[in-house]
């Protein structure tokens, strides 16, 4: 009997010792530690226990004797959610960055190549062309304008602005070889009609619009693609965390604190069940972002060798030029296709064309020194790729990094950590990635079937970028498949109102002469030309706004 009631005596003192405190005495512990770090967090101390306080009326840490009263308890609660709100702006600013950061890398090298090909074309131009280019100046000029504002996101069908420059150049090409006649808008029209049957450019407008439509297809959606990209980050970053999320985060980070226990650090486990349960909506988005950086890698690597952005770029006045030699070199015979086709200018007398000097000068002086991808593409693109692989794991990642600096570690981590309750071992498992897999998280009450629906508005802009991407991969324009009969199409992008409002123009040789036909074309084969522009529609700007993943290191 009597080493019964021995046994239930240190039973007893066992327990109360449990319950007074960590050091296992009955003398309240005073509460000067946390006094001074509530204070430290910008809180008064109105209200704060000088020695423990039985805690009864906690809703969040355990219900021993604590430090901390409701009133504080709310207040660290407020705070703990309010840090890793901060936390996850921070993390996600320096992906924003790190993207934003290569978005203008790309921007400057590609608008700087579109500035040295104009360049290039106008001392090519004059050089070669002489006065039949001054004369001309707008129509190349206005087609590097077409070009930009294409790249820039404006609603521009990007075919129908290289067919107008070439039945444009056409008309002036003709018009300066046939100067001696009067020629009139309408029967220019007929000439710029015949474009397709006569192939005055030989293939150079075939080859041509195909890899220019490849080059600035990709382009555009490449830049595209790393807005969204850095879009997403921006907006999925500000979403607020949950109550549920707040209180697991509480009991994490500043229970400890409560019951005394300052120096505790949470169990790695412990904490990753809490932040994969508050992040879970986040790492959802984790599918289609490998998707999108997949596919931003696969355009990025077209951007290099024979056919890439600055060969393309840079080869445009050669091209342009060889093409009107052809021209020039074969005017005769062009001349009398057209005059069969349109009606014969000559009035029964052969003229020469005065087209002889230009083909000379241009046989001599066009040559063609471009080689592969410069350096500077090729580092560039290197630089994208290893930046957008670095950022795949991003969504998932996010719980072991932001756990990496708090969690205990070392000899005996594991048993003397804080599991939300005391110190000791953490022995629920770890759960999966994602909001479904958080139905049976022990650290934070989650309803499955209610994601979070700005997250889910960002993964569909993130589906969508990819499916342009994709189209992008095989040269086509996704904003022009369904393409109207009067040129305008359903673009997106980055356009200004200015960019917008303007339309593809056409502008043709003017004469004060009146207009003459020897022989009077037939059969309707001469039609009036429309002299109205039409005007395309401004669309909204894409989200849719890179350099060291700080926060992506293990």
């Amino acid at each position: 009997m009597d080493s019964y009631i021995v046994a239930l005596v240190l039973a007893l003192s066992s327990l109360t010792t449990a319950v007074l405190g960590e050091k296992g005495t009955s003398k309240a512990r005073s509460c000067s530690d946390i006094r001074q770090f509530y204070s430290g967090k910008g809180f008064t101390l109105d209200g704060v226990p000088q020695s423990e306080i039985s805690g009864e009326h906690l809703r969040i840490c355990p219900q021993g004797y604590t430090c901390c009263t409701s009133d504080m308890e709310d207040n660290l609660a407020a705070l703990s959610r309010r840090e890793m709100e901060g936390l996850l702006k921070e993390a996600g600013r320096a992906l924003h960055t790190s993207l934003a950061g290569q978005y203008k890398a790309f921007d400057g090298y590609f608008l700087e190549l579109l500035n040295q090909s104009s360049t290039s074309l106008h001392d090519i131009m004059m050089s070669t062309w002489g006065s039949l280019y001054s004369q001309n100046t707008p129509l190349f000029t206005e087609l590097y304008v077409e070009l930009r504002h294409y790249y820039r996101g404006s609603n521009i069908n990007l075919e129908e602005v290289l067919n107008d420059f070439w039945s444009r150049l056409l008309e002036r090409l003709f018009h300066h070889a046939n100067r001696q006649y009067n020629i009139g808008e309408d029967y220019l029209e007929c000439v710029s009609k015949q474009i397709d049957t006569l192939r005055p450019f030989g293939d150079t407008p075939r080859e041509m619009k195909l890899k220019v439509t490849r080059t600035f297809v990709a382009s555009r959606s490449f830049v595209q693609g790393l807005m969204t990209s850095g879009e997403v980050v921006r907006r999925v970053s500000q979403v607020q965390l949950s109550q549920e999320c707040m209180r697991a985060m509480m009991k994490m980070t500043y229970c400890p604190h409560c019951r005394g226990m300052a120096s505790a650090r949470p169990c790695a486990n412990y904490c990753s069940n809490v932040m994969k349960g508050c992040l879970a909506n986040q790492a959802d988005l984790n599918s289609e972002w490998r998707h999108l950086a997949d596919t931003l890698t696969q355009v990025a690597n077209r951007f290099e060798g024979p056919t890439g952005v600055d060969v393309v770029i840079l080869s445009l006045p050669f091209r342009i030029s060889e093409a009107m030699y052809t021209m020039m070199d074969n005017i005769e015979s062009i001349n009398s296709k057209l005059f069969q086709k349109c009606g014969d200018l000559r009035d029964g007398a052969t003229s020469s064309t005065g087209a002889d000097e230009e083909v000379k000068k241009a046989r001599i002086t066009v040559e063609d020194s471009l080689g592969s991808s410069s350096s500077t593409l090729n580092m560039l693109v290197l630089d994208v790729i290893v930046r957008l692989r670095n950022m795949q794991a991003y969504w998932v990642s996010l719980p072991s990094v932001l756990c990496s600096d708090r969690i205990a570690t070392g000899t005996g981590a594991e048993d003397k950590c804080w599991n939300g309750m005391s110190r000791a071992r953490y022995l629920p498992e770890v759960m999966g990635d994602g909001l479904a897999s958080q139905i049976n998280n022990p650290e934070v009450e989650i309803d499955i079937t209610k994601p979070d629906m700005v997250i889910r508005q960002q993964i569909m802009q993130l589906k969508i970028m990819t499916h342009r991407l994709k189209n992008a991969l095989n040269g086509n324009d996704v904003d022009f498949q369904d393409t109207s009969d009067d040129g305008s199409g359903s673009g997106s992008g980055m356009c200004t109102d200015e960019l917008c409002s303007r339309g593809t123009r056409r502008d043709t040789p003017t004469s004060n002469q009146p207009k003459y036909y020897p022989n009077p074309p037939v059969d309707g084969r001469v039609v009036m030309r429309s002299a109205a522009a039409h005007s395309l529609p401004c669309l909204p700007s894409l989200l849719l706004s890179p350099l060291i993943m700080l926060l992506l290191r293990r």
